[in-house]
């Protein structure tokens, strides 16, 4: 495709070369550039691709989009450049083109909040499977499309890589794709150019506070794809926005959206509700109350807070055509989302379950959930990130101690951060509640503090470790190392004499 194809219509500046050259393929890392590619010049978090031109002119390069106004004269020393207002929206809209808009090809449902997205999705592509539908799954634990399965290196897949991705699952059959769509997708116009069909509001709470700057920030970015559900299609499907009416954001939301809007709760009055309400070791039982008539529910996922994220599902593909009976089957046949109120169970008398909960809503749903189950003490692991939001340490150091009857605090991803001051902000908030009958303990190696949290364990307790959840790796300093909580659980289980079978 010519270049001027793939940038006709944006704003630009010409600054050299040839824009009727023809363009072979789309890159933002200059490691992975191929002769006749377009080079776009991405400032990153820690690296700037402007910096990388001589590279990717060398590796055959034909055109670069850059933003930045002063250039190295070497980083001039190739094909046709050409300056935009933004890199970043400049990679998407040249890469929607060049893969021929995959998302005008296929029913794009996108999943947005603080929590619940990746349970909502797995929920959802359950639901539509169960309806005929051949589904993909783009979000945090994987990126998949049937029975091809590929690791995410990111909740939401840079703009280019999101095309490539789609244009995939185009080929391979798909007809549905269930995507997570992060707050940073949203920012960084990775899903620009995206025609979603249904957008599903799960919750907000504080996140990301170290990227967004404020709540504020934060809520504006997600209504964003609410504002833009519609716009420009080209797709008949009738668009919808699905809204969590429990939250207090719900309005705004439901004003953001000018299509049809569906909205669920289980507290406020709402389109899709839940009746006869049974939450237990065995999961969820319900009846579904919907615009399309009433069914009854069981799902094994554990907690209220997954009867929110099952409503939001049952919204979602009952717009898109699924059928009551094929609802109550999809979310059935679910029996769980990895890394999410995942039980590790090797015959030992206690109760030890994965969660990903590293938010202070997130902490105190599981924790909630988990008491319900629990008939003696909670015990409760969990850490910090690194390079993030240091606002939430207290906030979870705080409700870790108010919900649980002991915590161990330990180490999660600390980056490039001391995991000594993230453990003492988090003991900031530790300390508000400690002298109340709560108790905790700094053990900063993960893996001994998990041992530690499950030797302390007996008879009708309930261990909750949470923060990784699914994540297969620890991030120290510049080096990933392999960590799997749930591996380090088992191992320690059989180390304290448990081992099923």
């Amino acid at each position: 495709m010519r270049l001027f194809a793939l940038i006709e219509g944006t704003e630009y500046q010409f600054l050299r070369g040839s824009l009727d050259v023809e363009v072979c393929g789309i890159r933002y890392d200059s490691r992975q550039v191929k002769p006749g590619d377009l080079f776009v010049c991405i400032k990153g978090f820690a690296l700037d691709g402007h910096d990388f031109l001589p590279e990717a002119w060398a590796a055959g390069a034909v055109a670069a989009l850059v933003e930045r106004n002063e250039l190295a004269e070497s980083a001039l020393q190739g094909g046709t450049v050409v300056k935009v207002g933004d890199a970043r929206k400049g990679l998407a809209v040249a890469a929607c083109r060049f893969h021929d808009h995959p998302s005008r090809k296929l029913t794009l449902v996108g999943v947005t909040g603080t929590n619940g997205k990746t349970t909502t999705t797995y929920l959802i592509e359950s639901v539509l499977r169960r309806a005929g539908h051949q589904v993909g799954l783009i979000g945090t634990i994987a990126y998949r499309c049937g029975a091809i399965e590929i690791d995410a290196a990111r909740t939401t897949p840079e703009a280019s890589d999101l095309q490539v991705l789609l244009e995939r699952m185009v080929s391979l059959g798909v007809d549905s794709v269930v995507m997570e769509v992060s707050s940073h997708a949203l920012a960084l116009h990775r899903v620009d150019g995206c025609e979603f069909d249904v957008a599903v509001f799960t919750n907000l709470t504080q996140d990301h506070f170290d990227f967004h700057g404020s709540m504020e920030a934060y809520r504006r970015t997600k209504l964003s794809l609410f504002e833009g559900l519609g716009a420009e299609a080209t797709k008949a499907t009738e668009k919808a926005a699905v809204i969590n009416n429990d939250d207090p954001a719900a309005d705004l939301f439901l004003g953001a959206a000018k299509t049809r809007r569906y909205t669920y709760g289980l507290e406020q009055p709402a389109d899709l509700s839940a009746t006869d309400v049974h939450i237990g070791l065995d999961g969820v039982r319900c009846r579904l109350q919907t615009p399309w008539g009433a069914t009854a529910i069981h799902s094994a996922l554990l907690g209220r807070y997954n009867l929110s994220n099952i409503l939001a599902a049952a919204a979602a593909g009952l717009h898109l055509g699924a059928r009551l009976p094929e609802v109550a089957e999809g979310i059935s046949e679910l029996r769980h989302v990895p890394g999410r109120c995942e039980r590790v169970d090797e015959g030992q008398e206690f109760g030890v379950m994965i969660d990903y909960a590293h938010t202070p809503d997130a902490l105190q749903r599981v924790l909630r959930m988990a008491r319900e189950c629990c008939p003696e003490r909670l015990i409760v692991l969990f850490g910090c990130g690194g390079d993030r939001d240091r606002g939430k340490r207290p906030l979870m150091g705080e409700t870790a101690l108010r919900l649980a009857d002991f915590t161990v605090i330990t180490s999660d991803n600390p980056r490039s951060e001391d995991p000594h001051r993230i453990v003492r902000e988090i003991e900031e908030g530790a300390k508000k509640v400690w002298g109340q009958g709560r108790g905790y303990v700094i053990i900063l190696d993960r893996a001994m503090a998990i041992r530690e949290a499950l030797a302390l364990a007996q008879r009708g307790d309930m261990v909750v470790i949470a923060g990784k959840g699914h994540e297969t790796y620890q991030i120290l300093g510049d080096r990933t190392i392999p960590f799997d909580d749930r591996k380090v659980a088992r191992e320690a289980l059989h180390e304290l004499g448990f081992r099923r079978g």
